[in-house]
């Protein structure tokens, strides 16, 4: 397997340059990739005395198979030479560590309680095509030779797309493992996947929100605190961090409880993270010869996010209840390229276009428009813990109509929205003229972008959780970053299966959902980035669709009102429902007076893998001075007809002078 694939992919490239060409930051492209087994997902129970140890041993797991990888994309010359390289020299002894590993994992469980069954059988990895070779003439494509935007081949690896990655010189990106032309998709080529979900007469319509700033002060790691605590680089990857200032591997409760804030309430010291995007340049950055950055496969220009939104939303058929403090919650799968898409909840899309939503491809965001990953979390709160051994089973999805399974009761549902200011790269030569942008990642999940996950610690103070709760179920808008209105939020448990067409009640959206304006007191290392308005012509930056001012509809009389709390919200749920008629429009849900019309838009049937974009506030509107109450014109519009008439009176009096003297 691993010289069949080495042979495709190391045929060569355009220019002549091989394709197993070492990259600038010492990883050679890669044909393969390392599947094994993901051991933390299958161990559902441990004790709470074997935590610590078990969560070492699953680190050092994830170091095994990083090690592997490296070692197997820096041996394409020998496994091409000898077919039985890549078993003899890697693949075994990767089998060996892990089994060793999985029998230390086995007996610290053993001794506090059940020894888990069946570990061993979980040792054994296997090479996989990456799909990252360019494909056989119609190999890896549909019937016009384009690939199905948001379709994502699980077996095997096979994202070929459409075969721009054939001139490109098959080099994966700067890092050599990733990304590749086949992991972008054009988003005006993309119908709308984004449905409203019904709200119940008990929902919870509210929306907190919290702002924390967009990393602008460049704290980064590649620890993971949740998945893998105590261990440096558990995560292999970098993070950016917003809230919590004491975020790495081996900061204790206490540690972030006492902790600094970037959150503009400093009650909320939550933590706050995801991989961080890299523009592929050949920028070195602070990382760049350590572990979790270069050495890693992890190349390029960190960017720091236009804008970071982060609301807590209700649920459409029940009121929540208060999150726990310093409960865990980890949204999404860092390794779903390998494990499958079960645990997915990626979202890519573009201001402009949010009514469409991409799973598993980066969006090629058209001119003027930026890229948007979002995330909404999970809902469901089993009612007694905090975190759980897979950092899974203690928190659940809603179904699609809002329900949370049974035992588990709603809470807040975190939606996370980042906007970048990235151009759309240059695929026809790989990312040479305009560069790639992708995700950190596990070496061996080459950056794609259905690896996209998010992370978040519960450290609010008590009170000003109660004050979310009884805001969310009150159904205002509240929290320190709720200038604005609120963000409409499609719903879907990830991994559902799309439907063919709108469900009872469910009106596809049919337009895309507007980007609020960019915070100025924000400002990111993105340059010449606009801060407000529409000066850098970005369609959405504030809510116009990218329309200049001359576009927009006159001023009414009076200001458009605000929908009533108790106004049920139109929220959206990616159901892949069936696309409307005016899937090529751009601009959010409007009245007809050009008012946002969506209202509240809480939607929380699920937690998806998508986020719609929040609707901005109206702004706020002069009043015409022609009809305002006691303005200086008004006043004149009502005297001048007593001066015509005191005009009249004294001609009279002339006329009546003259014709006694004649």
């Amino acid at each position: 397997m691993a010289a069949n694939v080495y042979a495709s992919a190391t045929d060569g490239g355009s220019g002549g340059e091989s394709a197993q060409t070492r990259s600038g930051t010492g990883v050679r492209t890669a044909g393969a990739t390392i599947d094994c087994p993901d051991v933390g997902s299958k161990l559902t129970s441990v004790p709470e005395q074997a935590r610590a140890e078990v969560d070492k041993e699953l680190a050092l797991l994830d170091e095994q198979i990083a090690k592997a990888y490296q070692r197997l994309s820096e041996s394409a010359q020998e496994i091409q030479q000898d077919s039985g390289f890549a078993d003899n020299a890697i693949m075994n002894p990767l089998k060996e560590k892990r089994g060793a590993t999985l029998e230390r994992i086995a007996i610290a469980i053993d001794r506090v309680g059940d020894r888990p069954e069946g570990l061993d059988a979980l040792a054994a990895c296997t090479v996989r095509d990456s799909g990252n070779q360019a494909p056989e003439q119609g190999e890896g494509q549909d019937g016009d030779g384009e690939e199905q935007p948001g379709e994502e081949q699980d077996q095997g690896g096979q994202e070929q797309g459409n075969g721009q990655e054939q001139g490109q010189g098959n080099n994966g990106g700067q890092a050599g493992n990733g990304p590749v032309a086949a992991d972008f998709a054009d988003i005006t080529s993309v119908q709308p996947n984004v449905n409203s979900p019904r709200q119940k007469d008990n929902a919870s319509r509210g929306t907190f929100a919290t702002s924390c700033g967009v990393n602008e002060n460049g704290l980064f790691n590649s620890d993971n605190i949740i998945a893998a605590p105590g261990v440096t680089n558990g995560a292999h990857h970098f993070h950016d961090y917003v809230g919590n200032q004491a975020n790495n591997a081996f900061a204790s409760d206490q540690d972030l409880a006492n902790a600094e804030t970037s959150c503009d309430d400093q009650g909320d010291k939550s933590s706050y993270y995801w991989p961080v995007v890299r523009v592929q340049n050949g920028t070195q950055e602070q990382d760049a010869n350590s572990p979790g950055g270069g050495i890693e496969g992890n190349a390029g220009a960190i960017v720091t996010p236009k804008q970071v939104t982060l609301d807590f939303v209700g649920n459409p058929r029940d009121k929540v209840t208060a999150m726990p403090r310093l409960l865990r919650i980890i949204t999404g799968d860092a390794k779903a390229f390998v494990n499958g898409t079960a645990n997915a909840n990626a979202s890519w899309s573009c201001t402009g276009f949010e009514d469409r939503q991409l799973k598993d491809k980066y969006p090629l965001c058209p001119k003027g428009s930026d890229v948007v990953r979002s995330f909404k979390f999970q809902s469901c709160w089993d009612g007694r813990n905090i975190d759980s051994a897979n950092h899974r089973t203690h928190v659940a999805f809603a179904d699609a109509s809002g329900a949370c399974p049974s035992g588990f009761r709603p809470i807040p549902q975190l939606v996370q929205r980042i906007v970048y200011d990235v151009d759309a790269p240059s695929l026809n030569d790989g990312g040479r003229t305009t560069p790639l942008f992708a995700v950190d990642s596990f070496p061996e999940q080459l950056h794609k972008p259905v690896t996209d996950h998010g992370d978040f610690i519960n450290v609010f103070d008590e009170d000003l959780m109660g004050e979310m709760v009884d805001c969310i179920n009150d159904g205002r808008k509240c929290g320190a970053g709720a200038e604005g209105e609120p963000s409409e939020q499609p719903s879907e448990q990830p991994g559902e299966q799309p439907s063919e067409e709108p469900g009872a009640g469910e009106e596809p959206s049919e337009e895309p959902t507007k980007t609020p304006e960019a915070p100025q007191e924000q400002p990111t290392r993105t340059p010449d980035a606009p801060q407000g308005g529409n000066a850098g012509g970005k369609p959405g930056d504030t809510g116009n669709g990218g329309k200049d001012e001359a576009s927009k509809p006159p001023a009414t009389d009076k200001p458009a009102p605000e929908p009533e709390p108790s106004d049920p919200p139109a929220g959206e749920a990616e159901v892949y429902a069936t696309p409307s008629a005016k899937s090529g429009d751009q601009g959010g849900s409007k009245d007809g007076s050009g008012e946002d019309s969506d209202g509240l838009g809480q939607s929380q049937a699920v937690g998806t893998a998508t986020s719609a974009a929040a609707t901005p506030a109206t702004p706020p509107r002069t009043e015409p001075q022609a009809v305002g109450s006691g303005s200086l014109a008004e006043t004149g519009a009502q005297l001048w007809p007593a001066a015509a008439g005191a005009v009249l009176v004294m001609a009279g009096f002339v006329v009546l002078r003259r014709s006694r003297r004649s």
